[in-house]
């Protein structure tokens, strides 16, 4: 994928989708800088991902909600791998159902977090011959379900700021997209919560699967890398659904 050697900055790489991104990305020859805001898990990731094989990783403890702590991390890594060609905004409170607090979570973290990684990064980025960014949005984003409020609104904002970067940055030659997943599910997120917590959901969110499955975290990771990709020099500006035909609008 053109990808050895590049530099791609991962937010929310210790689990989940994000790890899996790492993986993928280091996989291709990349060399990969995460952070999530657990420290041990931070740590525990890059060891398991190094013993499995990945190349140049380095995990980093930061809360994503502290503006000051992101944009050191972009400028650490940055020093420390002498650029940036990439980043990839993973991070999301997940903070779903009502209150002012899911509302202030899903700001500061699934949005503001997104554009704050871009500003700080782009110095970097418009130094590169293959500058791309990629935000993780959801379906729940281009639908209403039982995700709508907070989670589902500041997804959306996700999708139409990643449109209007792809815009504003193609002189520079900076691309910009966003991909959706559906239902993931993974040990310790958030669908094996809810299959122990609330069967009742799962078996209802199971039920709209067609493929009569949830997604992994590999079958995301795959879009991101994709897009992060050189080869996908020509996509910009656009929300790459992967669902396994979960949602059922026309995407036009």
């Amino acid at each position: 994928m053109l990808l050895n050697g590049r530099v791609v900055l991962v937010t929310g790489g210790s689990r989940g989708i994000g790890r899996a991104v790492v993986a993928g990305l280091a996989a291709e020859g990349a060399r990969v800088a995460f952070c999530a805001r657990d420290a041990e898990g931070v740590a525990a990731a890059e060891q398991e991902l190094r013993a499995a094989g990945a190349g140049e990783v380095a995990g980093t403890a930061v809360d994503v909600a502290d503006g000051d702590a992101l944009t050191g991390w972009v400028a650490d890594s940055a020093a420390r791998f002498g650029a940036v060609d990439a980043v990839v905004a993973n991070v999301s409170a997940l903070a779903i159902g009502p209150g002012e607090q899911n509302w202030r979570s899903s700001f500061e973290i699934d949005l503001l977090h997104t554009v704050r990684l871009v500003e700080a990064a782009l110095p970097h980025l418009e130094r590169s011959d293959a500058a791309s960014v990629t935000a993780v949005s959801s379906v729940s984003g281009r639908e209403i379900d039982f995700a709508d409020g907070s989670y589902g609104v500041m997804k959306a904002a996700l999708v139409n700021y990643v449109s209007g970067l792809a815009f504003d940055l193609a002189p520079k030659g900076i691309r910009a997209n966003a991909v959706s997943p559906g239902n993931v599910y993974f040990p310790g997120g958030v669908w094996e919560n809810v299959e122990q917590h609330d069967p009742a959901l799962y078996a209802h969110a199971m039920g709209l699967n067609p493929t009569g499955r949830m997604g992994t975290p590999e079958e995301t990771a795959y879009a991101v890398v994709s897009l992060v990709s050189p080869r996908a020099s020509r996509i910009s500006g656009t929300n790459l659904v992967v669902d396994g035909a979960l949602t059922r609008g026309v995407q036009l």
